[in-house]
């Protein structure tokens, strides 16, 4: 019998790496019953009916029962396709050996069939079967003087019934594996998606919370603030009420200064240990597939929790449109730092979409989400202006444009607002106001 090549067989079961089915011990089972039952009535028929030769088959039958139980008790024979072989070249001597003596041994073909395509290769299994049904015509004519059709169909029908079997069994197991791969694919991707929804739900009630603490309480303690130094210039120097109402500016001061350590606290991770452009940058070296570019311009400035958070969200969805639907091979970020505002622009080089029908991302289209409308809430939601420039075959580039608030303009430009906004203190206050009307602007409408 012709050794197989080393590789595993095509469709067989990996006995050594995953425990058996029941059904698949039942089979086993039923394989090792039905050969040593067969071997039991070769020996039987030569005991009872006085065969002259009876020895000899009682010989032959219990070295194939020895060899058949050395087999299945070493795991080699099944996890290694040349022990397996030599095994089933060591089993079909001595069936030749016991065909010889008997023509009993003819019916030990059939499980010999299964045998054969179970630990070789499929062509190679085939073969075996072909030359074993050979030799079982071959040892049924040794024997019998008369040449019938039955002598041939019955060997090449069972071994044609064995192989059939076991295709379809290979069949059923194939598609038994994918669909057990599905499933586990399905209860991973479950869990991933239940702590994807489960991260964004957090992130987006800290989102929340901080845009009410800035909305709410650090704006009223900061109108606070106002009305107790319009109320500090509107009395006179004397007066024993500045000193309470200086009192009740520090306790705003300190409650404003605890509400923004409160939205602080509740920006994004991202956001937490640097700036914006750092977080950006962040963001580009870790987005899987296209090559994602950061760059910068104009110079840097600090900017209120509610733009960092929204400029830094559109660049995220922004990028996962270009994962998922551009097939980009390059993208690019740019963040520009202007004297009244701050630009995000992304550019892909991917296979662009008409802006006029439905685009991926939105409401309607079967992925799951918002994308595009979502970011063009957030940039309206602060007063922004946000486009989409696309093509089919273009690419697609997404800009989104914030204007900053006043306490964040150019220090030149906001002196310049500032000195035509309001006139002039009279000249016996001058000091004190000053200093003052410098902190109104500044410190209580601070952005968050």
């Amino acid at each position: 019998m012709t050794p197989p090549v080393s590789s595993p067989p095509v469709a067989s079961p990996p006995p050594v790496t995953r425990a058996l089915t029941p059904v698949s011990k039942v089979l086993r089972l039923c394989l090792h019953a039905l050969l040593l039952g067969l071997l039991a009535l070769a020996a039987g028929r030569a005991v009872t009916d006085s065969a002259p030769r009876a020895g000899w088959v009682l010989a032959a039958c219990a070295v194939m029962a020895a060899v058949y139980a050395c087999g299945v008790r070493v795991p080699a024979v099944h996890s290694s396709p040349r022990a397996g072989a030599l095994w089933l070249a060591a089993l079909g001597a001595a069936w030749a050996a016991l065909l010889v003596v008997s023509p009993d041994g003819l019916w030990i073909a059939f499980p010999l069939y299964f045998l054969e395509l179970h630990l070789l290769r499929l062509r190679w299994g085939v073969a075996a079967v072909a030359l074993t049904a050979c030799a079982a015509i071959g040892g049924f004519l040794a024997h019998s003087s008369a040449v019938t059709p039955g002598a041939f169909l019955g060997p090449l029908l069972g071994g044609a019934v064995a192989v059939a079997t076991v295709l379809g069994y290979q069949a059923l197991y194939r598609e038994s594996e994918r669909r057990r791969e599905l499933i586990e694919e399905l209860i991973t991707t479950r869990a991933e998606l239940a702590a994807a929804e489960r991260s964004a739900g957090i992130l987006a009630e800290r989102e929340r919370l901080a845009r009410e603490i800035h909305d709410t309480l650090a704006q009223g303690l900061s109108s606070i603030q106002l009305l107790l130094r319009a109320a500090e210039r509107a009395l006179p120097q004397e007066a024993p009420a500045l000193e309470h109402i200086a009192r009740a500016r520090e306790a705003a001061q300190e409650n404003l200064a605890e509400a923004r350590r409160f939205v602080r606290a509740l920006t994004p991770p991202d956001l937490e240990h640097g700036s914006l452009a750092a977080a950006l940058e962040r963001l580009c070296a870790g987005v899987p597939g296209p090559r994602v570019r950061f760059s910068l311009t104009g110079s840097p400035r600090v900017l209120p929790t509610p733009y960092e958070v929204a400029l830094l969200r559109i660049a995220q969805s922004a990028l996962a449109n270009v994962v998922r639907h551009a097939r980009a091979g390059r993208a690019e970020i740019t963040l520009t730092f202007m004297d009244a505002s701050v630009t995000l622009d992304i550019v892909d080089d991917g296979h662009g979409f008409d802006p006029s029908s439905t685009p991926p991302g939105s409401p309607g289209t079967g992925d799951g989400g918002f994308g595009l409308p979502a970011m063009r809430a957030r940039a309206e939601t602060l007063g922004g202006l946000f486009t989409v420039e696309s093509d089919p075959g273009q690419g697609t580039a997404v800009a989104v444009t914030l204007p900053l608030p006043l306490e964040h303009l150019e220090p030149a430009e906001h002196s310049h607002k500032a000195e035509h906004a309001e006139p002039a203190e009279p000249a016996d206050h001058t000091d004190r106001t000053d200093r003052t009307d410098r902190t109104d602007r500044t410190d209580p409408v601070e952005a968050l």
